[in-house]
């Protein structure tokens, strides 16, 4: 399970290198004849073209193999009946609350690092985008290796080693003062992205019931999703309030990371699991 999720993350981490790789050649070229109001609005029609590209290979080769089941009631109630069926899965419920303190941080750190690269680091725009590109590369490394990581050590375990990652990268960013010390942790931040994002849906899919793997990744969208509201407006509210304090917002930022771990102490992914294949049974 591990593996399979570090592998969908890691091709959509080189994926999304691919077409910002496309669309940064194109803009280069168009520069010198050319204002950005003209050529910049080009780049959703080549990011629209790489999306069509990208998903052929599955319209056309992959069979579906799940049977449609008839829908019932409006979008807002099966959500609702959905979060009552999550109730008998303690484990599962614990996890994902524990996702949507984590992923607050995760989201503020990927929003805002160029914000923390130059007004905090004082890196030049150029230099922001090779950071960007190359912690792209350690986001992809880290989710393909520690995809297998995760099925050696178990589930649980390898997120919390993400989580202390995490926490470690906060304290070096909060304390560096030079370029070097910044890229460590803005690509120990890309190890620990790419692993805690493939490491979280594998455990989602491990504690779900198989035959209601959809339903419930739609919970775990839910929790991501929520989670990338309260991230970067803590990050926002406490520049805001302290004028401009960017190593401030990125320590209050790494309160989630520690949150999370609390969280994850209490979770038994191997009682979940029973539970879980209770349910089909």
């Amino acid at each position: 399970m591990g593996r399979v999720s570090g592998w969908g993350w890691a091709f959509g981490y080189l994926g999304g290198l691919t077409a910002l790789g496309i669309c940064l050649f194109y803009i280069t070229g168009q520069q010198r004849n050319h204002t950005a109001a003209e050529f910049v609005p080009v780049t959703m029609l080549i990011t629209a073209a790489f999306f069509a590209l990208a998903a052929l290979p599955t319209f056309i080769f992959l069979k579906e193999r799940a049977r449609p089941q008839p829908q019932t009631g409006n979008p807002i109630a099966r959500v609702m009946q959905t979060l009552r069926h999550a109730q008998g899965f303690a484990d599962l419920r614990r996890f994902l609350l524990c996702i949507l303190f984590y992923q607050a941080g995760v989201t503020a750190v990927i929003s805002l690092a160029a914000i923390y690269a130059e007004q905090a680091m004082r890196f030049t725009t150029q230099q922001t985008i090779v950071l960007i590109l190359v912690v792209n590369i350690t986001a992809a490394l880290g989710a393909f290796g520690f995809g297998y990581l995760q099925d050696a050590i178990g589930h649980v375990r390898a997120v919390a080693l993400t989580l202390v990652g995490w926490i470690a990268m906060v304290v070096i960013a909060y304390f560096s003062e030079t370029h070097f010390s910044f890229w460590i942790a803005a690509n120990l931040a890309g190890l620990c992205m790419g692993s805690s994002q493939a490491a979280g849906r594998a455990i989602v899919g491990y504690l779900a019931p198989p035959a209601r793997l959809a339903e419930f990744f739609g919970l775990w969208g839910l929790a991501v999703k929520a989670a990338s509201i309260f991230g970067p407006i803590t990050y926002g509210a406490v520049t805001w309030a302290f004028a401009g304090n960017h190593r401030l917002g990125i320590l209050v930022v790494g309160a989630y990371f520690v949150a999370g771990l609390l969280l994850l102490a209490g979770i038994d992914v191997e009682r979940g699991r029973r539970a879980a294949l209770a349910q089909d049974a």
